[in-house]
């Protein structure tokens, strides 16, 4: 419980904070999860289509540091393989 004025505020964004980025990690899941999809369903235009779509939601989120770049490179470069690997 928080003792003073400033850390029951502190308490309060950071639950904020907590909603808005487990919300914005889970729309990069979703983006990521679309693109697996569509290369597993064999159809190349859509999942070029949704990894376009997926790139920038991944960005956003390295931009707003809820994830490490590194990581968001990683998910990056594994999609495009798995698109380029495709017939």
């Amino acid at each position: 419980m928080a003792n003073t004025k400033s850390a029951e505020k502190a308490a309060h964004q950071a639950e904020k904070h907590r909603a808005r980025n487990v919300a914005l990690r889970s729309r990069m899941r979703t983006a990521v999860r679309s693109v697996s999809t569509a290369i597993a369903g064999g159809d190349k235009p859509t999942a070029e289509a949704t990894f376009k779509a997926a790139v920038p939601v991944i960005d956003t989120l390295v931009n707003k540091r809820i994830i490490h770049r590194n990581k968001a490179a990683r998910h990056k470069s594994r999609l495009a393989a798995r698109i380029r690997a495709m017939q």
